[in-house]
């Protein structure tokens, strides 16, 4: 199965419906398999005592808190039944994370093929209920967690009668030093719980989810934005879609290039043996009768007569013809060898 590739636009659309359908011509152009917006409703999200982020304050200011950022980047209901209308017609995947009870009721009735819980969910126990109870495919980032905060989120998750699961590798920070992406860490994951893992990226540049993709990820994620220089808080931290294109060109080369596992000759090489490779050939003048040895062998390209695996077998045995220096040495030499 190939990795599916989210591409996040989350509220980097500025609560503009014109740039949110910008987007996901976008991300189809890209090439992303699916477009992933953000479902809340302010009030039932943050409090009004919520203050933002660090990162969200160097992007945004410090004047407004969490609550009126999120006022002016919410999406109405009827707004993301547009968007999931508009992406079936582009053929693209529609997918949005919610953010509150209500949110979850809501996006269930647009039939989206997963979840995507968020990392800041995984210790709301009365979501993840609502969540698992739905029966579908779960897809759910694990940034910021302790091994236990995540078991105990799987286990509610099973209990209470989710759907298939994978687990993203992932660290909340925008955007996240090279030295705190820790990618080993979602092949722990695999081994400590046994689903399929993936990677929530939040650094700058495109190599760290192409290092997850060949390091065996089902699911990729990755922000993405108009212009990085748009007002917002994750701008800053998303790929253009120039960029957006270049990793999923890359992810897909290197699913291509992982294979199947099996070690052997392929195609394109196998015209490169005979040249590559060496043969037993006349080290000079060689008479019929003659003894070969290490005086009169040598091993030299191509590769087209006798293997040196066979030197062994060839000396001391008694030359079948003439060979002049550098003649590749018969098989039937070999053969008389046998008899």
């Amino acid at each position: 199965m190939s990795i599916r590739i989210i591409a996040e636009a989350g509220v980097n659309h500025n609560g503009s419906m014109e740039l949110a359908k910008q987007m996901v011509d976008k991300a189809k152009e890209a090439g992303a398999d699916y477009i992933k917006f953000q479902t809340f409703q302010p009030e039932k999200l943050v409090s009004k005592y919520a203050q933002k982020a660090e990162y969200q304050k160097k992007a945004t200011g410090n004047e407004e808190s969490q609550l009126e950022m999120l006022q002016k980047l919410a999406l109405t209901q009827s707004d993301f039944r547009e968007l999931k209308n508009y992406c079936e017609q582009v053929g693209i995947g529609f997918l949005s994370t919610p953010f509150d009870l209500d949110s979850i009721d809501f996006l269930e009735s647009l039939d989206m093929d997963f979840w995507k819980i968020p990392s800041g969910e995984i210790t709301n126990l009365p979501y993840l209920i609502k969540i698992a109870q739905t029966g579908r495919p779960i897809v759910m980032s694990t940034g910021m967690c302790q091994m236990e905060e995540i078991e105990e989120a799987l286990m509610w998750l099973k209990k209470s009668g989710a759907g298939e699961m994978t687990l993203l590798h992932c660290n909340t920070q925008y955007p996240t030093p090279m030295e705190d992406v820790n990618l080993h860490a979602m092949q722990s994951l695999r081994r400590q719980f046994g689903f399929p893992v993936g990677y929530s990226d939040h650094t700058e540049g495109i190599e760290v989810p192409i290092g997850a993709a060949a390091m065996g990820a089902t699911v990729l994620e990755k922000h993405f934005t108009l212009d990085k220089t748009m007002e917002g808080p994750d701008q800053a931290a998303s790929l253009a879609p120039e960029e957006l294109a270049a990793m999923v060109r890359a992810v897909r080369n290197i699913e291509r290039a992982l294979g199947s596992g099996e070690k052997g000759v392929t195609a394109s090489e196998m015209a490169n043996r005979a040249v590559a490779r060496k043969s037993i050939v006349a080290a000079g003048t060689i008479r019929k009768g003659e003894t070969f040895g290490e005086e009169n062998l040598t091993v030299k390209r191509p590769g087209a007569g006798i293997s040196p695996m066979h030197w062994f077998e060839l000396l001391g045995k008694t030359a079948q013809r003439d060979y002049s220096e550098d003649e590749l040495i018969a098989e039937e030499e070999l053969l008389a060898a046998y008899n």
